[in-house]
């Protein structure tokens, strides 16, 4: 009994030893669950969600502006991978289990709640609440609110906060290896916010050009529900976005439509699975977006011309009114001053061909606000007869002060007549089937008393002094300009670029690889000229291309083939080219030219000139002028 008894005894001390060790243990194990989870629960939480946040950014589809949600039709001969699929589409993950898409859509759109401004006010009570020691029940309550796709302050501060500062551990290890000092990591860290936020604005498009693409495969008698609620989203996130281009011009109630959109995204990616069907529409939708952009370019481009060809409403009517105030006068009234000095040999001759009032009063005043021997100097302009009244009174408004002015009208170029010559192009450019713009080619004849000649384009403002120019030894050749060879820069150009080089012809008296040059202020030696009678050689070349295609339209490619090998080429700085079309000049060359250029069809008198040359040329026009103010003319 005694020997039973013990053994009893002996199996109760078992079961209850073996009953404290299966409470013990669990409790001792949460325990230390809990502390760990204290301590580094919160990091691994975040990077939890940083890591899915990445994962989503690679789901993203391109966003592509869509005006309608009309069908279209699919681009033919495009071929496309299956595997590019899921990159196409942002809602049909690898994953299809609902909670999971659950819980990134909502990581997603809380990452993205906040905005730029905030993120520094974020980072601060992030920090105070850790060195509050925020209690682990809130870390707990965050966790499930995230998995349930539900927005939470604390969770936006601690993920964007974590965030940041990986973005700013990265960048200063990359610092580090290149040699950065603080300042310049904290001004790429700046950067890289601007970029995480200004995101946001790209990523509600993107919404709004899935939402639509969805729209044009769920009929709408399929899931009514669904398609309101995306229409309705689609309204309200055009709304939300208007003109926005970065995060911080978003307001907080766009934030939360985009939240909104996100879970009805999410729905309709699991209505509509077929990533494949997908993917053919997207594709669909971004043909017929490069189409529209194709067809508004050439659009543009065309209005831009037109403009280029039309004269300005102002223009008009100081032609006008000048005309009328012209013929008010009596003709003893109707003399310019100066007309003694017209003829002289040993004074600086300037010749301008144009139709253009202000052009021309530019080009005059220019010159003669930075010439230092002002009583040399001698204008000659040449127009059109229905533009010399208005041009002549303008310069008997405003006389050039000391300087000679001389304004002759082509119609009383008897001489002309004669040669009968002047092509007419296959062009309906001004530029190049004016008659003025082919004057150039007769400039013995023009001014036969005169050994030397400055020829600008209407088009130019000078800048410096010229009287240099005018001593420089030109070796026995005809024309000095500037090249236009030099590969690279704005104005480079080959002979081949306007000349047609596949033609016998030119292929045996010209080198393709030849310097060229450009119009727009040249120095001519007329007697060097008449020697080689060059004007019979334009002739001979303007007819052979009456017969046969052997140049561009324009005057340019003619003056390479009657120049050809009679050209001193100048220093870059008298001359610099391409304030008419080309935005990225450097500004230190602009200020250094002699001359600068406004070739191109942007002309700085018009609203379509490029405003960020315009002031060189209005410094030279005085707009407070009465005549001006009358038409309404600014700058």
């Amino acid at each position: 009994m005694k020997q039973s008894h013990h053994h009893h005894r002996w199996q109760r001390t078992l079961i209850l030893c073996l009953l404290s060790l299966s409470v013990v243990a669990p409790v001792l194990f949460l325990s230390r669950r809990l502390q760990l989870l204290t301590h580094d629960g919160r990091s691994d939480f975040l990077d939890d969600l940083s890591t899915v946040k990445h994962r989503t950014d690679l789901l993203k589809s391109n966003a592509i502006e869509q005006e309608n949600s009309e069908e279209l039709e699919e681009p033919k001969q495009v071929v496309y991978k299956e595997d590019d699929v899921d990159s196409t589409l942002g809602d049909d993950s690898e994953n299809n289990n609902d909670s999971e898409e659950s819980r990134i859509e909502g990581s997603r759109n809380n990452f993205l709640e906040k905005n730029v401004s905030e993120l520094d006010d974020d980072e601060t009570q992030d920090q105070e609440a850790q060195q509050k020691g925020v209690a682990s029940t809130d870390e707990t309550q965050d966790q499930e609110a995230q998995q349930k796709g539900l927005s939470s302050t604390d969770g936006d501060q601690n993920i964007q906060t974590h965030s940041q500062r990986k973005t700013d551990q990265n960048i200063k290890m990359k610092a580090k290896q290149s040699g950065l000092t603080v300042n310049q990591h904290r001004q790429v860290s700046r950067h890289q916010s601007r970029r995480v936020t200004n995101q946001t604005v790209m990523e509600i498009k993107d919404q709004i050009i899935r939402a639509r693409a969805y729209l044009g495969f769920l009929p709408p008698s399929s899931n009514s529900h669904l398609v309101k609620e995306l229409r309705l989203g689609i309204r309200e996130m055009e709304r939300a976005v208007g003109e926005a281009t970065k995060g911080s011009d978003l307001s907080r109630s766009a934030l939360q439509k985009m939240r909104h959109m996100g879970a009805s995204l999410s729905k309709a990616s699991r209505a509509f699975p077929d990533c494949a069907a997908m993917a053919s529409k997207l594709r669909a939708m971004n043909h017929n977006a490069e189409e529209q952009v194709r067809s508004q370019q050439h659009e543009v481009t065309h209005l831009v011309h037109l403009a280029a060809r039309t004269t300005p409403k102002g223009l008009h009517c100081l032609s006008m009114q000048l005309t009328a105030d012209y013929f008010a006068l009596r003709p003893e009234d109707r003399r310019l001053p100066n007309e003694n000095k017209i003829h002289d040999p040993k004074l600086y001759h300037y010749a301008v061909f144009s139709d253009n009032i202000l052009a021309c009063g530019v080009v005059v005043n220019s010159t003669m606000s930075n010439s230092k021997e002002q009583e040399k100097l001698v204008f000659h302009i040449v127009t059109n007869s229905l533009n010399f009244p208005a041009i002549s009174m303008w310069f008997i408004l405003n006389p050039p002060g000391k300087a000679a002015i001389h304004i002759q009208n082509i119609d009383n170029f008897e001489w002309l007549s004669k040669y009968n010559t002047f092509k007419k192009q296959s062009s309906n450019d001004p530029r190049y089937t004016s008659e003025l713009n082919y004057l150039r080619f007769y400039l013995p004849d023009i001014f036969p008393t005169l050994n030397k000649i400055l020829l600008f384009d209407h088009d130019v403002v000078v800048q410096q002094d010229l009287s240099t120019l005018w001593n420089i030894n030109m070796n026995g050749k005809v024309i000095a300009g500037v090249g236009t060879c030099q590969e690279g820069e704005t104005s480079f150009r080959r002979m081949d670029m306007l000349i047609n080089f596949s033609d016998p012809y030119i292929v045996e008296r010209f080198d393709v690889n030849a310097c060229t040059w450009a119009f727009g202020m040249n120095l001519f030696d007329l007697q060097q000229w008449r020697r080689h009678n060059l004007t019979g050689v334009y002739h001979k070349y303007l007819q052979r291309g009456s017969k046969k295609p052997l140049f561009n339209a324009g005057s340019l490619p003619l003056g390479w083939l009657t120049f050809y090998n009679k050209i001193m080429v100048l220093d870059r700085r008298w001359h610099i080219l391409g304030l008419g079309y080309d935005s990225g000049i450097d500004k230190n060359k602009i200020e250094q030219a002699a001359v600068v250029h406004y070739d191109g069809i942007r002309k700085p008198w018009m609203d379509i000139g490029l405003g960020r040359y315009k002031s060189y040329w209005s410094n030279f026009m005085k707009y407070d002028h009465p005549i001006l103010r009358r038409c309404n003319i600014q700058a």
